[in-house]
């Protein structure tokens, strides 16, 4: 009972920090050890974050362990220049322009508790953690952005609550297993714009939550006594936000071009009854991806050696579809961007030097491919090859265990064209310069 007591009061503390939120997708920060060690954690799994890594490594805990931790992620914000179909209609959206996205701070939470029997062969425990997330916003406002006829803000954030058993079979086979709960919010900003319902139409801002369920399932196999080979997969999520509060705000007031079906009106007095703003709800699926990791550790003395390979199956996120309770054609109707992304393997590198019987130092090393293909690719999330390295540190004080880790992204600059001047979509550009990103995390873990 005390220790679901204890989970209880974890379970207060994630949510209340999860307010706070971190930049990216997928984010498999979920433990200060395994960031040290590149994410190639999947064969070692010997903390309680095995609970989000590989579930079959409880069996190598002993005892009662209760571990929190926080990473802090400082996004960088990136440079476009080229064109988008905004504001030049009348030169048929040729103009160079430029644009610039926000330096964020974002902040993701993790919290374990498990416990394993005294004969060792059953563990079980929860883990809390946020596995995607997705945050960009731009340095001009709503009104000027060069993407605001597509995006001007978006935030995405997502907690897991994630109960776990785990079976050791015997000396060399473990397996584990565990149902996920997700909670999702998301918000999105954005500016519609036509040069034939004069200019900007009205300033949107969306806002909307909902839940979904998953699963997850691991193996770990003692191959040798110095080689453990390990595989986790966690199935995939439909985020359906329902309900969401749509706020139209600034709705266009100006005469509007003729030959539109507005009668020479405003968009205000022909759709809106001559109001500023309108408020109705809208809907939103959110297709997250199915992740599968197989890894390989090995032992020597005092140095582990660990390499994954790691695949996030992007293929689901083939669309983002937006419905709206109210329709104003042309001016708020739903819409169904395709997307189309590509699965993709990240390797990673990671290794361990237990320096003394207190201390580890660890060092790792991820390739991580973007999913993102240039015929879809949009403002929301400008994404490229990233380059990622990565150092940390434990230390142990009697039942006290400290973990830090420092991480740097290498985002590669990228080019696309794909701007489609009838739908308003797209851009032909160059994004550069300043979009790399600086992670730090902290774990504290106490075992009973």
């Amino acid at each position: 009972m005390r220790g679901w007591k204890m989970v209880s009061g974890l379970l207060v503390l994630l949510f209340t920090a999860s307010t706070s939120f971190a930049g990216g997708f997928r984010l498999p920060e979920a433990g200060a050890k395994a960031m040290g060690m590149g994410f190639a954690f999947t064969a070692q799994a010997d903390d309680p974050s095995a609970i989000y890594f590989n579930p079959a490594g409880l069996t190598q805990l002993t005892g009662q362990n209760v571990m929190l931790g926080l990473t802090y992620l400082k996004e960088n914000g990136a440079e476009y220049n080229g064109t988008t179909p905004v504001d030049d209609f009348t030169t048929g959206f040729t103009t160079k322009k430029s644009e610039t996205q926000k330096t964020l701070n974002f902040y993701i939470p993790n919290a374990y508790y498990t416990y394993t029997t005294k004969d060792g062969y059953i563990s079980y425990g929860v883990g809390i953690f946020s596995p995607f997330g997705l945050g960009q916003e731009y340095n001009n406002e709503n009104n000027d952005s060069v993407f605001r006829n597509q995006i001007t803000k978006i935030d995405l954030k997502t907690i897991v609550v994630n109960p776990t058993i785990a079976f050791k079979v015997n000396d060399v086979l473990s397996f584990g297993f565990g149902i996920d709960y997700m909670w999702g919010q998301a918000k999105l900003a954005k500016t519609p714009w036509n040069p034939n319902l004069g200019g900007n139409i009205y300033n949107l801002d969306l806002k909307a939550d909902g839940d979904a369920w998953g699963y997850n399932f691991g193996v770990l196999l003692k191959a040798t006594e110095n080689l453990r080979i390990g595989a986790n997969y966690r199935s995939a999520f439909n985020l359906e936000l329902k309900d969401g509060d749509v706020t139209l705000a600034n709705i266009n007031n100006s005469p509007t071009a003729p030959g539109v079906g507005l009668g020479g009106g405003s968009v205000s007095q022909v759709f809106f009854g001559g109001k500023s703003s309108f408020s109705t709800n809208g809907n939103a699926t959110i297709y997250l991806p199915a992740t599968f990791a197989l890894g390989a550790s090995y032992t020597m003395g005092k140095l582990t050696m660990n390499a994954d390979a790691d695949w996030t199956f992007w293929h689901s996120f083939a669309s983002l579809p937006i419905s709206f309770q109210a329709h104003r054609p042309p001016v708020l109707v739903d819409s169904n961007a395709p997307k189309e992304w590509k699965d993709v393997c990240a390797v990673r590198l990671g290794a361990e030097y237990r320096v003394i019987d207190p201390l580890s130092l660890r060092a790792g090393f991820v390739y991580d491919p973007s999913p993102v293909p240039a015929g879809t690719m949009g403002p929301e999330l400008p994404d490229s090859t990233k380059l990622d390295y990565m150092i940390g540190a434990g230390y142990k004080i009697g039942a006290w265990t400290i973990d830090i880790a420092g991480m740097y992204v290498d985002k590669k600059s990228r080019t696309v064209n794909n701007q489609h001047n009838a739908t308003l979509t797209g851009f032909n550009g160059t994004w550069g310069g300043g979009e790399n990103s600086w992670l730090a995390s902290l774990d504290v873990g106490y075992k009973f």
